[in-house]
């Protein structure tokens, strides 16, 4: 299959060689042209008919196959090397490790067994239901166990939502990519050498896991110094590409996960590095490239799925593929509602209202496409393979994620008083304020800004955050003696950040032997009690 991106002949090579490729990339730059200009109608029409993006380029690439000269399509190399290193990177880099940590019970429930399991009851159903082999029915499992949440994510941006569940689904998807891919080469492990024991399976999993986290923890501390040495953005670009692409290619040199090694390297960047920034516009520069990376990515690879599914070819197996979307919906069901039940022992509860979420939004997305392609050409039955997870992928990305809006409207999960409302936009006045007194500060010390004009600016903004503080004061009285009523989880939030901050400390206290363990334990029992009764943020 011919991927987008041409390969330069090397140098010294034939001359007609040259001459053929000098003809092949041209028409590669004006297929790419088109491509961009359909993506920016798309953005437009979906926007127009608020409807996700993801899905409008989709059904955009369905008819372009035919109107197209050459042939292009989805290639798992440059998918599993290019592309998914950029959106887990990107993804890492902009995940919160102390709200990843607050909810990381629930996501390493779902990423971990939710995802094993899931991958168990869709290869039963589809090995019994039609008829296939047992390393079939285990591939079109993992690959279908995976959850692509970027309709899921891009739904959360126009309507609110706790930010508990929504760090939750970040948190999901961020593991279960890793998931994925660990557990689809497992199966072609055992597909290679005709047997794996439990103990190897476990063994393997371990290695490749653990492997892959040290690789990237290694690698994401070794980058920070250097990135505050660099102090000029563009450098500091050049090193996050190379970051995310060579921490992904070292892992996988090493023969552990280079997902997992891209997640903890994004992870350590994104809260050791960026923060120790001296300049707040280096920072954002920074982001905003990787935010545009990430959706360009996204663009490529949603317009290049609708190029690759043939509707025809799907239309003859109709039945098989409704067997296989029965069979994924009903895995995500039964991990999502039977593992979630048990988290009350040892957790919050995640809400019933919540959990219908994350079940409806089981969307299928690029990884599970280009896992179906990089399926062995030697294994029985490779192209239904493809076929059954590219109907299965067609449908979720258009009958759920044209439904998904509407149905996490209906639930109306997040419900904002007035006087939340009001508390929000103060505390994004303060936290704006505050910002921009420290980087006055900075310009201050570096000798750019004159003292006169520094004072008066700064006067300006403390008078902003005065006021801030002042109404969000006196809201916070006002709720403390129930004068407000309802509304918890503003205010909740803060509580919680707190309360986790002393849990991270006593605990930090005890792993350095400060403290006697016979004290701590009832302590950090008393704080999760607290932690317990506050309200989901």
């Amino acid at each position: 299959m011919e991927s987008i991106v041409a390969q330069a002949p090397p140098l010294g090579s034939n001359p007609a060689t040259n001459s053929q490729a000098a003809g092949v990339i041209p028409e590669l730059v004006i297929i790419l042209i088109i491509l961009l200009l359909i993506a920016t109608f798309v953005a437009l029409v979906t926007q127009r008919l608020r409807i996700p993006y993801v899905t409008g380029l989709v059904l955009a690439g369905l008819p372009i196959t035919e109107v197209l000269s050459r042939r292009i399509g989805l290639d798992p190399s440059l998918v599993l090397n290019l592309f998914l290193p950029i959106l887990i990177f990107e993804a890492a880099i902009n995940t919160d490790i102390s709200r990843l940590r607050s909810t990381f019970k629930p996501i390493a429930l779902l990423a971990g067994p939710g995802s094993i399991f899931s991958s168990a009851i869709i290869a039963v159903l589809v090995k019994f239901g039609l008829g296939l082999d047992w390393i079939p029915a285990l591939l079109i499992g993992v690959i279908l166990a995976n959850t692509d949440t970027v309709s899921m994510i891009a739904v959360f941006k126009e309507i609110r939502v706790p930010s508990r569940l929504s760090t939750i689904v970040e948190g999901e998807t961020l593991f279960n990519d890793a998931a994925a891919l660990i557990s689809f080469n497992l199966v072609l492990v055992i597909y290679a050498t005709g047997s794996l024991t439990a103990i190897q399976g476990v063994k393997e999993l371990l290695v490749v896991a653990l492997g892959g986290a040290v690789v990237g923890g290694v690698l994401g501390y070794l980058s920070v110094p250097i990135f505050v040495r660099l102090n000029d953005p563009l450098s500091s670009l050049l090193l996050t590409v190379a970051l995310a692409l060579g921490t992904f290619q070292i892992g996988q040199f090493l023969g552990v996960s280079g997902a997992v090694a891209v997640v903890i390297t994004g992870l350590v960047f994104g809260n050791l590095g960026l923060p120790r920034s001296s300049s707040a516009s280096d920072r954002i520069t920074l982001l905003s490239f990787w935010e545009y990376a990430g959706f360009g990515v996204n663009t490529f690879i949603f317009l290049l799925i609708g190029i690759e599914i043939n509707p025809l070819t799907l239309w003859r197996i109709l039945p098989s593929i409704l067997l296989v979307i029965l069979a994924y919906q009903l895995g995500r069901i039964l991990s999502v509602y039977l593992l979630l039940a048990g988290l009350r022992w040892f957790d919050r509860p995640i809400p019933l209202r919540w959990q219908h979420i994350l079940v409806l939004g089981n969307i299928k997305g690029s990884l599970s496409m280009a896992l179906a392609v990089a399926i062995p050409l030697t294994l029985p039955g490779r192209d239904n393979i493809i076929a059954l997870v590219f109907g299965a992928v067609l449908f979720s990305l258009v009958g759920q994620g044209l439904s998904l809006p509407w149905i996490v409207k209906r639930l109306k999960i997040s419900r904002v008083s007035d006087v939340m409302q009001e508390a929000g936009q103060l505390q994004i006045q303060l936290i704006a304020s505050k910002a921009a007194q420290d980087e006055l500060d900075s310009l201050l010390k570096s000798g750019v800004l004159p003292k006169a004009v520094y004072e008066e600016l700064w006067a300006s903004y403390q008078a902003r955050v005065a006021h801030s503080e002042r109404v969000l004061r006196d809201l916070y009285n006002k709720h403390r003696a129930g004068q407000i009523e309802g509304d918890r989880s503003g205010l909740d939030t803060i509580r919680r950040r707190l309360l986790l901050a002393e849990k991270g400390a006593v605990s930090d206290a005890l792993r350095k032997r400060i403290v006697p363990e016979d004290l701590v334990h009832p302590y950090i029992k008393d704080l999760d009690e607290k932690l317990l009764t506050l309200a989901d943020d």
